[in-house]
């Protein structure tokens, strides 16, 4: 009996000790684990690095040679750093290559992103640099001692961008760009129908207008005609994402909070919705998922109100340099740039958008350093100024914008020129003149999942009366349903926010795991080797008596 125990209890030691190292080699599938990064006493200049930046271009080619002009006056600065670069023509890309090689470790060492990306980017242990010692060190921080160009200091970036960086309390990204959302008009043919442009137009003023240009011969013009027919869409909105959470901020209505509670389905939605459709209904208004692209039809005359980003400018207008239509199509008019449009014109609300950069921890704390020098580099006038020329976008450095060259673009509006395109410098001067009226939606692991579904309300509303529905509250309930299910939308009351998740250690490496097992084992082990000691004692003494 007593051979047998020992065997017994042999036998559960053994399976305790495979589990103890099978469990490590099973944590080898997963991610590898990389201790948070720690600032380097110094950097050494005579050692090699090589980091890579993924970056987005719109597929603009100019955009691509400031890019690699800017990395090989930084390569001349510092010989020793090798900048690779992948260009990408669309954000979500960038957000899905990243996310895909978190579990690898092969993400970029320099990315342009936006927040809402890096929150989901932070459930991965360690993956994104917090930024604020690198940001706050004397000698390589923002103006820092020890870099080798004139880097921008921290109070010369503008407050409003650099607060948008931070996730959860924490600064994870540096601004690079910021555009904001415009209204194209065509001031011609409005003006033909015997209406006043106002400084900030209104939604009723905007519907109004829209809907008048749907009436036969409206203003005796036949200006927007295509063989006796009218061609109008009047109303085209570029993002519809955009479009919903600007209208419920002006509303002053729930979207989310930074906690990730979701409160964008109550009653001024649906009120909004109702009020869409209808415009959709009757064809005033249409969208980018429903009729392509704004900037087509309003340079075609097809459109009367393009509501765009500021940083698409370059394409819009009768005279822009890169219209993406043919020249015959093209109709001659007059285009002016207003704020979109607003519930309140004394209180004009604008959301605030455009890349920033955040920095990859690759588990060599030197190389984030090295990585570091060169995103700060991206900040520096050179490279801010040329970047915004090529769009509607503005720098977001004050630094920037009080220099001289940057002041005499602003001023050299000209319709006729590429470099200086009215329309687009117009664009760029409305978010400077209106950087306080601009928000941004809170942050957090889903919120881009959100975004996506408050734009769908919108398209899904739209499209449905199109097909003959009636947009009532029943179906407006059956869009809700529809999209929370979709997008796996949680409306349940969040306990904790994206702070307590980005600042936690996260979750335990592989390692760890397979040893408070193996020691569970372990115990379990003793335990049902005490048990059977005292079973096997009593069925002894019985026997004997």
């Amino acid at each position: 009996m007593r051979k047998r125990f020992v065997k017994f209890i042999g036998v559960l030691i053994l399976a305790a000790v495979l589990c103890a190292f099978s469990l490590p080699l099973a944590g080898c599938h997963r991610a590898r684990h990389v201790d948070s990064f720690d600032l380097p006493i110094t950097f050494d200049d005579n050692k090699s690095y090589e980091i890579t930046f993924w970056a987005k271009n719109d597929s603009n080619i100019t955009q691509k040679k400031i890019y690699q002009s800017a990395i090989d006056e930084f390569e001349k600065i510092y010989p020793n750093i090798k900048v690779s670069m992948k260009s990408y023509s669309d954000y979500g890309q960038i957000f899905n290559d990243v996310r895909t090689n978190i579990a690898t470790r092969t993400t970029p060492d320099v990315c342009i992103t936006y927040p809402d990306h890096i929150a989901t980017y932070l459930t991965g242990e360690n993956v994104v640099v917090p930024l604020e010692q690198l940001a706050n060190d004397s000698r390589y921080g923002l103006g820092g001692s020890e870099v080798k160009y004139e880097t921008v200091k921290r109070d010369e970036i503008v407050e409003k961008f650099l607060k948008e960086c931070y996730v959860g309390g924490t600064l994870y990204a540096l601004p690079y760009m910021r555009s904001t959302e415009a209204l194209y008009i065509n001031k011609t043919y409005v003006e033909a129908m015997g209406y006043e442009i106002p400084d900030v137009p209104t939604w009723d003023w905007v519907w109004e207008v829209s809907e008048k240009a749907l009436e036969k011969d409206p203003g005796n013009t036949d200006l927007y005609k295509v063989n006796g027919q009218n061609v109008m869409i009047p109303c085209i909105y570029k993002s519809t994402d955009n479009m919903m959470i600007t209208m419920l901020k002006q509303k002053n209505a729930g979207y989310s909070d930074e906690n990730g509670n979701i409160y964008i389905f109550n009653d001024t939605t649906r009120e909004l919705l109702k009020e869409i459709a209808a415009h959709g209904k009757t064809r005033a208004f249409s969208t980018f998922g429903i009729s392509s692209y704004p900037g087509n039809y309003f340079n075609a005359g097809k459109c009367l109100f393009a509501i765009d980003s500021t940083a698409g400018a370059t394409w819009i207008g009768s005279k822009s340099p890169l219209s993406d239509i043919h020249e015959s199509e093209i109709r001659i008019f007059e285009t002016v740039v207003r704020p979109v449009p607003q519930f309140d014109a004394e209180h004009p609300q604008m959301i605030s958008q455009g890349p920033s950069l955040c920095l990859f921890n690759n588990g060599d704390n030197e190389k984030v350093l090295a990585a570091w020098l060169f995103m700060q580099y991206l900040l520096t006038n050179d490279v801010q100024i040329a970047y915004s020329k090529t769009e509607g976008y503005v720098p977001v450095t004050e630094k920037a914008h009080s220099d001289p060259a940057y002041i005499d673009y602003l001023n050299s509006a000209d319709e006729d020129s590429k470099e200086f395109y009215s329309v687009k410098i117009d664009a760029a001067k409305l978010l400077l003149a209106n950087i306080d009226n601009s928000f941004i939606t809170p942050v957090f692991d889903g919120s881009t999942a959100l975004r996506s579904a408050a734009g769908n309300l919108i398209e899904y509303a739209v499209k449905g009366v199109r097909r003959g529905e009636t947009m009532d509250d029943k179906a407006i309930d059956d869009i809700y349903d529809k999209l929370i299910k979709l997008h796996n939308l949680d409306l349940s009351e969040k306990k904790s926010d994206i702070a307590k998740t980005s600042n936690s250690s996260g979750p335990l490496p592989a390692e760890s795991v397979a040893l408070l097992v193996t020691l569970a084992c372990v115990w379990i082990a003793i335990g049902i080797g005490f048990g059977v000691s005292v079973i096997a004692k009593k069925r002894l003494k019985s026997s004997r008596k």
